[in-house]
């Protein structure tokens, strides 16, 4: 890939970034599985996933949409991304993951793949720029989480 379609991808999955990042930032409350155990005894999402945050996130990332003349794609892809975190948040329980337990294609990977199916029948990328968001998602995704535990977000 060549600089300008690097700079692209990046602009187009900056919603779903920012979606990821916000409950960092706004979260806390009443966690949306309401303290409840799914069939096999353990929690259903545990007590970090919260209403707040999931609204934040979507919020946050639709706005950055609308700020890039994007609002359709900034909704899809930040609700598509709060998705994949809840789904990785529930396959983290049943593998018994603590909640800030490192599982790193579900936290690495699961909130970038729902972005993008959410918003693949929209405006779909490429499968050269799919590649490239999954090598680079992980190094920026523990870049971003170094600093929220200097920062005490986390």
């Amino acid at each position: 890939m060549d600089l300008w379609s690097i700079i692209l991808t990046i602009w187009y999955i900056l919603p779903a970034y920012f979606a990821n990042m916000a409950p960092v930032v706004f979260g806390g409350g009443s966690p949306i599985d309401k303290g409840r155990n799914w069939i096999d005894g353990k929690r259903v999402l545990g007590d970090h996933k919260t209403f707040r945050g999931l609204i934040s996130g979507i919020v946050v990332g639709s706005v950055i949409g609308l700020i890039q003349l994007r609002p359709i794609q900034g909704v899809l892809l930040s609700t598509g991304a709060m998705t994949g975190d809840l789904v990785g948040s529930f396959i983290k329980r049943r593998l018994d993951i603590p909640p800030g337990g490192n599982a790193i294609l579900l936290d690495h990977e699961g909130f970038l793949v729902f972005s993008i199916l959410f918003c693949f029948w929209y405006d779909p990328l490429s499968a050269e720029q799919i590649i490239f968001l999954i090598i680079i998602t992980p190094i920026l995704y523990e870049m971003t989480n170094f600093i929220a535990r200097k920062l005490n977000l986390k």
